[in-house]
């Protein structure tokens, strides 16, 4: 089904796919992996975080999170 945008888009970070309309399939093109504490990854106009103490593990023993292959 069409879409129908009435009003003001307002995109500040897409790391993702963003779609309007019709869509039959999304496949991603290229993969990353990023490591952030609690509330690190936060975007937008206006963002308040307030975290106590935080680790993050980033030991990641498997080869593969997410295969390409086939996504041409």
């Amino acid at each position: 089904m069409p879409s129908l945008i009435l009003g003001p888009v307002n995109i500040n970070s897409n790391s993702g796919a963003v779609n309007f309309g019709d869509t039959l399939n999304v496949s991603p093109k290229s993969t990353a992996k990023a490591f952030s504490g609690s509330g690190g990854g936060n975007t937008g106009n206006f963002v308040v975080t307030n975290n106590g103490a935080n680790a993050t593990n980033t030991l990641d023993a498997n080869v593969t999170d997410q295969p390409m292959t086939a996504n041409a």
